[in-house]
């Protein structure tokens, strides 16, 4: 396991915080055991969370052209025939995976081929489950276009994450399980695939990025 390039900055602020606490409570509470026990105990889970959230685990990928691979960590949370109006203007498979704040927040691309839009937009910050965060929250579309099909992922930002990074640019080659992106705290990531593509995911699924099978085309 190692940490993003995404979380070294935040690392270090987070170490420097902890050691800046440590010594503050301990020159002035330091005769109190009872009262610095348990802040040394909440300020060291703290200090964990920020490295535990910029983790990136290692793993062996799940790869093949006919396959979609989770673009990233999560719960799936909807499955749905639905008209998509930003770039297809028809009607899609929507599924989407919800990023808690304790999942890897690295995103990666599903399937292999060429990117051929990629286009950011600012918006609100509903909670990421919200039916309606996939059109009026800030947002990153990224559109592959693959041998099988083209397919759009979408991140989304939600309550939580104020920042989407978003690597991929107009004319890249995508592989699949590569990274895309990386959402900072808490999000979303929608796919938009062809209808009549094979879902092998269910609702409330748990799956991770680059490991397993969101779909399949015929």
């Amino acid at each position: 396991m190692r940490i993003h390039k995404e979380g070294w900055m935040y690392c270090l602020v987070a170490t420097l915080l902890f050691a800046l606490f440590i010594f503050g409570v301990n020159a002035i509470l330091g005769n109190y055991p009872f009262i610095t026990m348990p802040l040394y105990v909440l300020a060291g889970l703290l200090w964990f969370w920020v490295f535990w959230f910029f983790r990136i685990p290692s793993r062996t990928f799940t790869t093949g052209d006919n396959l979609v691979i989770s673009p990233c960590d999560g719960k799936v949370v909807v499955i749905e025939e639905t008209t998509e109006s930003e770039y297809f203007k028809d009607r899609r498979i929507q599924v989407s995976i919800f990023m808690s704040p304790l999942n890897v927040h690295v995103n990666r691309y599903p399937i292999n081929g060429t990117v051929p839009y990629v286009k950011y937009h600012k918006g609100k910050f509903l909670v990421a489950w919200h039916p309606k965060s996939s059109t009026e929250n800030e947002r990153s579309t990224i559109v592959v276009k693959g041998t099988k099909a083209e397919i759009l992922i979408r991140q989304i930002a939600g309550a939580v994450a104020r920042r989407i990074i978003t690597y991929s640019k107009t004319n890249d080659k995508a592989v699949q399980n590569e990274e895309l992106g990386f959402i900072k705290f808490g999000s979303r990531v929608d796919l938009f695939l062809p209808i009549g593509t094979k879902i092998h995911a269910k609702i409330g699924d748990v799956v991770e990025g680059g490991i397993h099978t969101i779909a399949e085309f015929a």
